[in-house]
């Protein structure tokens, strides 16, 4: 594997922080309180996690999509149908309370990481795409798993 370009390795890792944020604010209450006072509730424990997840699998529909433009024949319509997904998991499975968005939140990123696998596994992605998106991947639902476990 090719080693992962800077700014897609920056970007991503920026990426993180409102997941670390939330993290953050669940595994420290005083954090979590200035937090509310001082931006609102939005941005403060499992809230932002779930809200911004549901984003972030939005927007990798829509890098999904740019990848199966890369295909032809039934490979580009398998990719097009596939890379929906992550976009519908998120809208229909993140009601229901934080707990059960936050555990569907978890599985919507490990299901994402096997369609990035797909799409990688077809040469539709960048070579260095599986090494991002797994290390992402990682952090990702390690912080949804302490707003669902807290």
């Amino acid at each position: 594997m090719s080693t992962i370009p800077r700014a897609p390795l920056f970007l991503g890792l920026a990426g993180l922080l409102p997941f670390l944020w939330g993290a953050l604010t669940v595994l420290l209450p005083d954090l979590a309180l200035w937090t509310v006072q001082t931006i609102g509730p939005r941005f403060a424990g499992p809230y932002v996690m779930l809200f911004y997840g549901a984003v972030i699998l939005s927007f990798m529909s829509g890098v999904l999509w740019g990848f199966a433009t890369r295909a032809r024949g039934s490979l580009a319509t398998t990719g097009y149908v596939l890379s929906v997904i992550p976009a519908l998991w998120a809208f229909f499975m993140t009601g229901g309370g934080p707990v059960s968005a936050g555990v569907n939140l978890i599985f919507g990123f490990v299901g994402l990481l096997g369609l990035d696998w797909h799409f990688a596994r077809h040469d539709l992605a960048p070579h260095w795409w599986l090494r991002l998106r797994a290390l992402l991947t990682v952090v990702v639902i390690a912080c949804l798993a302490v707003g669902v476990l807290a």
